[in-house]
Formats: structure tokens, C-alpha cells, sequence
């Protein structure tokens, strides 16, 4: 579904628009809070704690994903 939305647009980085980032941003925060619950899980030994980390830093790190793609592409259309 998210490649289809990407295929059909014809897109260039600089040119990347904000429905394109914030897909980015959810999709790469996928793979990072997995990546973070495994740690977490591993360290801890508890599902619960890794459950909640995960849930916590999802959200906070899509927000501060799609800022720094934004200020990207404002500096680099300069």
C-alpha cells in the first residue's frame, strides 16, 4: 500500500511531499521501535517494560523524524 502511494507519484528528494515524509517517518519508526523493543526486551528480560518503551519512543521519534526531514528540505532547496 505505502510503495503503491510512492510509485504513483513521481518524486524527487528535494521534492519530497509532506505525505511522502510523514510515511517515511511512520515506516522507518516501525523498524526503529521494533529494533528498540527487542533491546529493550533483551536488557530487561520484561515484555511489559519493552512493550512500553516501544510505545513511548514510537510516537516521540516519528515527531522529531518528520521535523528534521522538513528542516532538511529547507536548507537543501537554498
Amino acid at each position: 500500500m505505502i510503495l503503491d502511494l510512492l510509485k504513483t507519484q513521481k518524486l524527487k528528494p528535494a521534492s519530497d511531499s509532506h505525505r511522502v515524509s510523514v510515511l517515511k517517518a511512520v515506516s522507518w519508526r516501525v523498524v526503529g521501535t521494533i529494533d528498540t523493543m527487542v533491546i529493550s526486551y533483551i536488557l530487561t528480560g520484561d515484555i511489559k517494560v519493552a512493550l512500553g518503551i516501544g510505545s513511548i519512543e514510537i510516537v516521540s521519534k516519528m515527531i522529531l523524524y518528520y521535523l528534521h526531514e522538513r528542516a532538511w528540505l529547507k536548507i537543501t532547496k537554498k
